[in-house]
């Protein structure tokens, strides 16, 4: 049956209307460009954005220490470019608040983790370890996006949902260990993971010892012997290290450990590649449960 004059007119019209905007240099929807500090911000970006989203992650590399991160002219760059950038907050990224302050041109939101999880300066700033946080960065971002065209609207709560589906193992397997580990002492070199053993119930030790590696400053005599006694004594299930991060100090307390017994766990501060957010999460959980069960 041919389609009559009439039903063919609105789609037409349609037509003509999307040739004039091309003709004109006007998208029907301009793609979000999105710049995250760390890739794990820039993995649940893409999640939610979806894949026509233009995002940028600019520490990716989980062998190389983030704090020695300088920013080069194209970072600036892409971070004036940008509709939307993530940053943890907290002093973690500095750069990046300095660069968004220096950014010129366009209207960006800037999306904070720190602030809406309402972490106060001085509060450890390895907050992605939560995946509570990574919840509240996520929500914001569909907000933001959502508002900026109303049309995806639909589509970007589709990918929100999506994206809280995908937690949901790493809830479980948080819960579940939890239930067997809940109040074991645990230690590490600095407090990188501290947000997950606060979720997981355990008694972290030699806190002053962290905080001084992770301010790059030396710990006291009374930290270190601390410190040496719990691993010597086998006072504490495991021994986090940060992997990233090259410290004697703290190179020294993983030798110590190994050499007591005390079974080793090695995390980052950078997603490794080709994984997501929740895989991460759910990949170093599984190293922690496999390293106490020994």
């Amino acid at each position: 049956m041919c389609a009559s004059p009439r039903s063919i007119l609105p789609l037409l019209a349609t037509l003509l209307l999307a040739l004039a905007m091309i003709g004109a240099g006007v998208p029907a929807w301009a793609a979000p460009r999105i710049v995250a500090a760390e890739n794990f911000y820039g993995d649940v970006a893409r999640q939610i954005a979806g894949p026509e989203a233009l995002v940028t992650a600019i520490l990716t590399n989980p062998e190389q220490d983030p704090h020695l991160f300088e920013a080069s002219p194209s970072v600036g760059r892409a971070v004036s470019a940008a509709d939307v950038v993530i940053m943890s907050g907290l002093g973690y990224d500095p750069w990046m608040a300095s660069l968004v302050k220096a950014a010129r041109g366009g209207e960006r939101v800037v999306i904070v983790a720190a602030d809406l999880a309402g972490r106060r300066a001085g509060d450890n700033p390895h907050i992605w370890y939560d995946p509570q946080v990574m919840r509240l960065v996520a929500a914001r971002l569909a907000d933001v996006l959502a508002r900026r065209d109303g049309a995806q609207a639909l589509a970007i709560q589709q990918r929100l949902a999506a994206f809280e589906r995908g937690l949901a193992p790493v809830d479980a397997r948080i819960a579940a260990l939890r239930l067997r580990f809940a109040g074991r002492a645990v230690t590490a070199t600095e407090p990188v993971f501290g947000a997950m053993f606060a979720a997981l119930g355990m008694a972290v030790r030699n806190a002053g010892f962290q905080r001084a590696v992770m301010n790059d400053t030396e710990p006291s005599a009374s930290d270190i012997a601390g410190f040496e006694t719990d691993l010597r004594t086998g006072a504490v299930a495991v021994l986090v290290f940060n992997s990233q991060v090259s410290n004697p100090i703290a190179l020294r307390m993983e030798r110590l450990a190994q050499a007591s017994g005390v079974p080793v766990l090695g995390v980052t501060e950078t997603m490794p590649a080709g994984q997501s957010y929740q895989s991460w999460m759910l990949q170093t959980l599984d190293a922690l449960d496999h390293a106490m069960a020994h």
